[in-house]
């Protein structure tokens, strides 16, 4: 087992990951910009070593601040959580050719996942369906137009190296295709680098169903359960729950099934989350991405199978054979609170001067009362998780953390929650990745 762990990462996961890592006694050292030196990650952690300004390119994604760090403290291995440099390849190569233990996949994993045509074409090769789209970079405007016409409108126009929702724009016709594409390709190349651009067919009507998959030491991948993540503000997830209410037996073999192609097609370890569309009006599922790393959502997953996620990778990062029972029980929730307008959702940083947690739920938290949020990273405060033995219970106990959750000073989605939770339409279970939208 791994004996020293840095945490490459802030907030709520890194304060997640050093849980597990110290009832494991594993020694933990944090990593932590000069505006996050008063959070309780950095308390926590039995050593912290401050990295660089709040600027997140001067800090939690400056590579050799953070190796450096890792050599200073004597590190075994590197956590990298998620976000940051969590899914950059090369950062890992270099973790590993420096001598250290990376709790992640292989490099080679990272870099054919992260660009999404390549990953698309891998994901038909390997027999796990993808919707209709395009094969290769779109060229110009005159190739993306004639591309549209094969596939059909509308058509989402995507960032081939974007992630977390970013970078991706609709078009229902010709006039649109012609301004979102210009506005895709100039994003994604200020945000990452790359203003390369593929077309896929766009689904007004779809729910967006994710498989946890585990990659063992062994060489097997295994997928423990899906996870329904329908509840999105700007193509970004707000709510999660599990086992998704869309997914019969039958459905879940397939889409199971399919993911653990997925994994093998790259050979991968450690943890990783493959994403799909799913049409319910017909039970089809198309390949989105797989990301290359512990999801937000993961405890969900946890709770019904009664697992560590964060264990589980540590122990495969350390070449141990896992026994992993794939059995679940029971139904669970996961609640974003984030910093932010409950309306129009835009980020509201500031100082918490009350931060009350509720009973009977899990609350993986990166702040506490008297801390400061500040405008320089995600606006995520916490996540609020509940199990029940249905999702009848699983919402009753969400309704009731919902309202025991007190905080005061920072804007906050908490009252979205509290309407949510009432919506007949989520309180159905039949409801879509337009549902906040018709919300408002």
């Amino acid at each position: 087992m791994i004996e020293s762990l840095l945490v490459a990462n802030r907030g709520e996961i890194a304060r997640r990951i050093i849980r597990t890592a110290k009832r494991l006694n594993i020694r933990t050292i944090a990593v932590h910009s000069d505006a996050d030196a008063d959070l309780p990650f950095v308390l926590e952690a039995d050593e912290a070593v401050a990295i660089g300004p709040a600027n997140p390119a001067q800090s939690y994604r400056n590579a050799d601040a953070i190796l450096a760090a890792a050599k200073e403290r004597n590190a075994q291995a590197i956590h990298p959580g998620y976000g940051f440099l969590s899914e950059n390849a090369g950062f890992a190569r270099t973790v590993e050719s420096s001598g250290l233990v990376w709790v992640g996949p292989a490099a080679d994993a990272i870099t054919a996942m992260g660009d999404k045509i390549n990953a698309r074409n891998l994901m038909a090769a390997a027999g796990v369906p993808v919707a209709p789209g395009t094969t290769e970079p779109v060229a110009d405007v005159d190739a993306a137009l004639a591309a549209a016409r094969e596939i059909g409108y509308p058509v989402m126009v995507k960032a081939a190296a974007g992630g977390g929702g970013m970078g991706m724009a609709v078009a229902a016709d010709e006039a649109a295709l012609r301004t979102e594409l210009g506005k895709v390709q100039a994003f994604a190349e200020r945000m990452f680098g790359d203003g390369s651009v593929l077309l896929e067919r766009y689904f007004p009507r779809v729910r967006h169903v994710e498989v946890q998959i585990l990659g063992l030491a062994d060489g097997r991948v295994i997928a423990l359960s899906e996870r329904e993540c329908s509840v999105q503000r700007r193509n970004q997830k707000l709510v999660e729950e599990a086992p998704s209410p869309a997914v019969g037996p039958e459905l879940r073999e397939r889409i199971l099934a399919a993911a653990v192609r997925a994994g093998e097609a790259v050979n991968y370890r450690n943890a990783g989350t493959v994403e799909c569309l799913l049409d319910p009006a017909t039970g089809e599922f198309f390949f989105l991405e797989m990301n290359t790393r512990l999801q937000v959502e993961h405890p969900i997953t946890e709770l019904i199978h009664g697992i560590d996620l964060v264990e589980l990778q540590l122990r495969i990062a350390s070449g141990e054979d896992v026994t992993v029972s794939t059995d679940k029980s029971g139904h669970a929730i996961e609640l974003r609170i984030n910093a932010e307008d409950p309306k129009r959702f835009l980020p509201g940083p500031g100082k918490i001067t009350t931060w009350v947690e509720p009973a009977d739920a899990r609350v993986d938290s990166g702040y506490t009362e008297g801390n400061t949020v500040t405008p320089f990273y995600d606006s995520l405060l916490a996540k609020l998780i509940v199990v029940g033995a249905d999702r009848m219970e699983a919402l009753a106990k969400a309704r009731a953390a919902v309202a025991g959750f007190a905080i005061a000073g920072p804007k906050n989605n908490l009252p979205f929650f509290a309407e949510l939770l009432e919506n007949p339409e989520f309180v159905s279970g039949d409801y879509d990745t337009g549902i906040v939208g018709r919300m408002r």
